[in-house]
């Protein structure tokens, strides 16, 4: 194999690297005796119950460590390069490519499109199968690497060459054949467009998928999102009420097929259709363990139960509060979930009346008006909607609005930022019902005899 070598940047405390003695500055040279091309490898090499390293110190010189561990215990070692490579750019013009449709002057970053299969399974992202070399998709096979969350969109090979714009395309849906044989794990999803993907077309691929479980565990349905920045791409349009009522009972449907042949729902809508259907949000046991939640499949359901169970802690372990002084909060979030944040809300003040609050959802004015989630919020669209309201005490905004680790949204303002605009502390609360519960009890109140709010 060629020679790559990898520069480490961190190690992970109290872990095997740490304890080794490897530190920040080295340099991966071998494992097992062989070089490194990218993470697949390394994770695969080293998760054996004997390794050896051959590390380059600062120094240059070349030292092996030895290391006995459990099998897949992680050794602690953190790279330059999260991927140990170069990240795999998309060669397909997909007709809703969402980078496709963002406004200028973003940060650069923003703008490249990934399809590599190596984020899919370290991340969770999801990738067309396009963009692979034969030899990274043996590896994956080879490796046993799972599981792999697969766009598929459509099983009609032709019209997937059409919507993905790329004449492989369809000959490319072959390797799910392979992953199935080979016992790969796999999740899939759909965007659908209007026009393109529904109707007929969503009942055939829904069809042609169930032939993979319970290898495929998965498959969810989300809409197409269209920014206002749609110039010289191909005209899709925006799901009606009675679209979203059509694509739910297609899908209802076939989770009844799916449980009555194989034993679960397998396929879900996310639920953006339930809002645009107006139709209740469904149970949690419909979501089936959650697994495709960063798809915005069952959030809203997630949300909810987590947050009734956590009020339901605050009943229990006896939660005092000022009868006398109410404390305010102002909550920023998105159009699609405001009704859902007040439900929440109102249930914690119908139990504990000790605050008052105001739900702002902010309009996206950056993208265009089609888009409702938080997620994709601005800070110039939060600090102009904001600037002229009255806040309140507490000004809480979710962190799904923020690149992961650090303080700055999609437009590079920083919660600093909208603190000077706003002159007003932000508080910034996980996206989840307990950890929103957990803020509105800190505070506007305290538990009695000390108990933790949360075991």
């Amino acid at each position: 194999m060629k020679k790559h070598v990898h520069k480490i940047t961190d190690i992970v405390k109290d872990s095997i690297a740490d304890e080794m003695g490897i530190v920040s500055g080295d340099t991966l040279i071998k494992v097992n005796g062989r070089y490194v091309q990218d993470v697949f490898d390394f994770r695969f090499l080293v998760s054996d119950t004997f390794v050896t390293l051959l590390i380059e110190r600062q120094n240059g010189e070349e030292w092996e460590f030895e290391i006995e561990k459990d099998y897949n215990e992680d050794i602690g070692i953190i790279f330059e390069e999260p991927l140990m490579d170069a990240y795999a750019s998309c060669s397909n013009k997909c007709i809703f490519c969402f980078i496709d449709q963002m406004p200028p002057g973003m940060r650069e970053t923003l703008y490249f499109k990934d399809d590599d299969a190596r984020l899919s399974f370290l991340q969770g992202n999801y990738i067309t199968l396009t963009n692979m070399k034969d030899e990274d998709f043996k590896r994956i096979i080879e490796y046993k690497l799972s599981p792999v969350n697969i766009s598929v969109h459509t099983t009609n090979e032709k019209l997937r060459c059409l919507m993905l714009n790329n004449r492989f395309a369809g000959r490319a849906l072959k390797r799910l054949d392979l992953l199935y044989e080979a016992g790969i794990e796999m999740n899939a999803q759909i965007v659908l467009c209007k026009g393109y993907n529904d109707g007929e077309e969503l009942e055939n691929t829904i069809h042609d998928l169930t032939k993979y479980i319970p290898v495929m565990k998965s498959l969810s349905v989300v809409p197409v999102g269209l920014t206002d920045y749609r110039d010289n791409l191909k005209r899709l349009e925006a799901f009606s009420k009675e679209d979203a009522d059509k694509v739910l009972d297609i899908i209802t449907k076939w989770q009844g097929i799916c449980r009555k042949n194989f034993n679960t729902n397998f396929v879900h809508a996310s639920d953006e259709w339930y809002i645009i259907a107006k139709r209740e949000i469904p149970d949690g046991e419909t979501y089936e363990g959650f697994g495709q939640l960063e798809n915005g499949v069952g959030m809203v359901r997630s949300f909810l139960d987590d947050f009734n169970e956590a009020l339901d802690k605050l009943k229990t372990h006896k939660f005092v509060y000022n009868k006398e002084k109410k404390v305010s909060f102002t909550f920023v979030t998105g159009i699609l979930f405001e009704p859902y944040l007040k439900q929440c809300l109102d249930e914690f003040y119908n139990r504990f009346p000790c605050f008052d609050y105001e739900i702002c959802p902010i309009v996206n004015d950056y993208f265009g008006h089609k888009i409702t989630v938080t997620g994709l919020l601005t800070g110039q669209d939060i600090i102009k909607q904001l600037k002229e309201k009255k806040l309140g005490d507490y000004v809480i905004l979710p962190d799904s609005l923020l690149r992961s680790g650090e303080d700055v949204l999609l437009d590079d303002i920083t919660v600093g930022d909208i603190e000077n605009a706003l002159q007003k502390k932000i508080h910034i609360v996980k996206s989840n019902g307990t950890s929103l519960a957990d803020i509105i009890g800190k505070f506007t109140g305290s538990i009695q005899n000390e108990v933790e709010l949360y075991e």
